[in-house]
């Protein structure tokens, strides 16, 4: 859209003092730069928006302004890492295995002997205590005890779980996030 010869002219005229405006907000010289040509481009978008006979500096000083506190608060979430040595410390573990791991233990779960599933769920997600547990089901303490060891038992059988370091990522995804 070309705009009218008097108006090209004005826009003109504004700006170096959409300029100075933008160095005092942004306090440099390239961003204001950027800023004003933002305003301008925007400003040209929107003609069809302008009121004739309004005020143009006011209505190209209130983009500017607008722009510039819309970047602040994009640019307030960003980091900035020019040489990528903060980017080379973030690791962040795969989150589709979780999920995976979930279903496999849920139905490893659905597997086990009911009084041994009640047992665990009693004692180790719900966190009755071995006493608590025995009374809610009726029966002796030694005997939860021993059907929340054999479902652990069963579980770690169930799911290929042979130490420790069977419980949260893979070996392959640990020495990824070690990097």
């Amino acid at each position: 859209m070309n705009p009218e010869p008097d108006l090209r002219e004005a826009l003109l005229a504004a700006v170096p003092s959409l300029r100075a405006f933008a160095i005092s907000l942004s306090g440099q010289v390239d961003k204001a730069d950027d800023l004003v040509q933002e305003t301008l481009l925007r400003a040209l978008a929107n003609l069809h928006r302008f009121e004739l006979g309004t005020n143009l500096n006011a209505w190209l000083f209130t983009i500017l302004r607008n722009l510039f506190h819309s970047e602040y608060r994009k640019r307030r979430r960003e980091v900035e890492d020019p040489d990528g040595s903060y980017a080379s410390h973030l690791r962040v573990q795969p989150e589709q295995g979780s999920h995976l791991d979930f279903e496999d233990f849920r139905t490893a779960l659905a597997r086990l002997p009911s009084d041994q599933r009640e047992a665990l769920l009693l004692v180790g997600a719900s966190g009755f205590s071995y006493e608590e547990a025995a009374c809610i089901c009726g029966c002796a303490v030694g005997t939860i005890k021993s059907r929340v060891n054999r479902a652990r038992l069963r579980l770690a059988a169930l799911l290929n779980m042979d130490d420790m370091d069977d419980l949260g990522p893979d070996g392959m995804t640990r020495a990824a996030l070690q990097g």
